[in-house]
């Protein structure tokens, strides 16, 4: 996606496809999984790394074929994680989520995880993926909603972390809660209102392994990711505040009784 259509929150940093890696079809878009045909074409929306793109290819449309869009970095890390798994009914190209580079109506699906709370018109990103969608088919996204988020311990910090990771991508030109607007953006973009289907999905972070890896990760994203630039240049958070903020999402990572989960709006547009 072009330089104009957002500013990425957290970039491609390792701590960010860290997470990312971690997505499949069925903890990512298993609201997707009972309307998936063996020979359907689909289209991924900012498909990240390429993992849930590959997983739609292989093992959900395996005489289809899926096109994963994303910036040009990511987009060879993900041809290399397609080719890693021996798949071939897949084709990855860069482009711009505000004027996808395809034809009108040229695949059965057209799908987008936790892309649209970090551009600045996500109605226009609606109208673009219904523009190519095939009459019939179907546009489907889904989304975190920030605000939603729920944790425990209640460790000082990472009250602060929540709302000022707000703040940052807000001043990206994103919306963090976006899980909960997706309908009313999606009538905006013209979608009758009776074609649309709502659901909502979790992720929920509680095992040790889970702990681990979710404390870790927000840890060095804070720290490394192009998050911290973002929180300094705008005043939002200090470098001590990044790492006091940082170092309050280790300490609950490491808590045996910590639990988090997330909570996803999901929609589904027949066009």
């Amino acid at each position: 996606m072009s330089q104009k259509s957002h500013v990425y929150t957290h970039g491609h940093h390792e701590s960010v496809l860290r997470s990312h890696s971690w997505r499949t079809v069925q903890n990512s878009a298993a609201y997707l999984i009972p309307h998936l045909k063996p020979n359907m074409t689909i289209l991924d929306v900012g498909c990240g790394p390429g993992t849930i793109t590959t997983d739609f290819a292989q093992n959900y449309v395996p005489q289809g074929h899926v096109t994963g869009l994303d910036v040009p970095d990511i987009t060879d890390k993900a041809r290399e994680y397609a080719a890693s798994k021996g798949v071939t009914n897949i084709t990855f190209t860069s482009g711009d989520a505000l004027n996808l580079p395809f034809p009108d109506a040229s695949f059965d699906i057209v799908h987008a995880h936790q892309v649209l709370q970090h551009v600045s018109d996500p109605v226009q990103v609606l109208r673009e993926m219904r523009r190519v969608a095939k009459p019939g088919g179907l546009v489907a996204t889904r989304e975190n909603d920030h605000s939603a988020k729920v944790w425990w311990p209640d460790i000082e910090g990472l009250q602060q972390w929540s709302e000022g990771y707000k703040a940052v991508a807000r001043a990206n030109g994103g919306e963090p809660d976006a899980g909960r607007r997706l309908h009313v953006w999606a009538k905006k973009a013209g979608y009758p209102a009776d074609s649309l289907t709502l659901s909502v999905g979790t992720w929920c972070f509680y095992t040790p392994e889970d702990r681990a890896w979710w404390g870790g990760l927000w840890a060095d994203r804070l720290l490394s990711s192009n998050f911290a630039p973002t929180a300094l240049k705008h005043g939002i958070f200090t470098q001590e505040g990044l790492e006091k903020v940082a170092e309050a999402w280790r300490r609950w990572g490491a808590d045996e009784d910590a639990w988090c989960t997330l909570i996803h709006g999901e929609l589904i547009a027949k066009v």
